[in-house]
């Protein structure tokens, strides 16, 4: 329990296979939501198996705030990804909860005496502030001193994420990244706190993110690809970076799309894997499949399905 009795948030630590035959099943169903989420299922293992396919994973901060970030972890930690594309706020999140606690909150909660008790509300998840924005500023001064000290002044995102994950403990998501050598690319790295830190460091002292070494990076990886595979969670610049990359190879050869944004407003976030098969993204004969619904239920399903028994 945390201070005042409100529980920690936890990881989600995904030990049986029981889901397999689930979604097994929810694919014979043929129902709705969860037959496509069985038939993601088939996608992934498929995409997973397949030796010649360059694997992406791209996914926003805030489901790193609840204990999906355990199952994202055990994936890269798989290495069932061979490049992961995210926003700052899963660099903070994934800083703050590997040194403080976030609480379980709620959705109706009173926003201003939230505020004037130094808690952040992320849904329904209370983020004590000294455990986000003071933490981070305090680690991030620490280590950008340490790599100043090292020579290392100019990298690209996923140079930085290497370097902060080499700095984590297991329980992290940059840790496992590092260990695998899988690069995590930021492309918007200054819309978060550890972002903040950069440019606030960068005042007074020599120090440079290139992002166009990033793009370099992708750049090579899907051009020497003999297939890749996405399995994209929610939308933003997140997914967007992954599937503008993989037009440039012809579209991506497997698609999976969790999100919850709907497709009225013509928005990237609600855009199905079908629409992206009109820009070059998608290939016309992928194996793709949008699945509606929230990636904090969904993955967890997934995962569990595709552990090998």
């Amino acid at each position: 329990m945390g201070r005042k009795g409100l529980m920690d948030v936890k990881d989600i630590t995904v030990r049986s296979d029981s889901a397999r035959d689930l979604l097994r099943q929810m694919k014979a169903s043929g129902g709705f939501t969860a037959k496509k989420l069985g038939v993601s299922a088939d996608i992934l293992r498929r995409m997973i198996d397949d030796g010649s396919s360059l694997n992406f994973l791209s996914f926003p901060a805030d489901i790193i705030a609840t204990g999906t970030r355990g199952v994202v972890r055990d994936m890269v930690r798989r290495k069932w990804f061979d490049v992961v594309v995210t926003t700052c706020g899963t660099l903070d999140h994934d800083i703050a909860r590997s040194f403080g606690s976030y609480r379980h909150g709620t959705f109706d909660a009173d926003d201003a005496k939230l505020l004037k008790r130094g808690i952040h509300r992320l849904g329904n998840v209370f983020v004590p502030r000294k455990a986000y924005g003071e933490l981070i500023e305090r680690k991030m001064t620490a280590w950008l001193g340490e790599l100043a000290s090292e020579g290392k002044t100019d990298l690209s995102t996923s140079e930085l994420c290497a370097e902060l994950g080499s700095r984590l403990g297991r329980g992290s998501i940059l840790y496992w990244a590092w260990r695998n050598k899988i690069p995590v690319v930021v492309p918007g790295i200054t819309d978060g706190a550890v972002g903040y830190q950069l440019w606030q460091y960068s005042q007074n002292h020599k120090f440079r993110i290139d992002l166009l070494k990033d793009e370099q990076l992708l750049s090579d990886m899907v051009f020497e690809a003999k297939r890749s595979g996405a399995l994209m969670l929610g939308g933003g610049i997140s997914k967007h970076h992954v599937v503008w990359w993989n037009q440039f190879r012809g579209g991506l050869d497997y698609a999976v799309y969790i999100t919850t944004a709907q497709e009225f407003d013509g928005s990237l976030s609600g855009a199905r894997t079908k629409e992206a098969i009109s820009w070059g993204k998608v290939k016309a004969d992928a194996l793709h499949v949008t699945v509606d619904g929230d990636a904090t239920v969904l993955l967890p399903l997934l995962y569990a399905s595709l552990i090998p028994g």
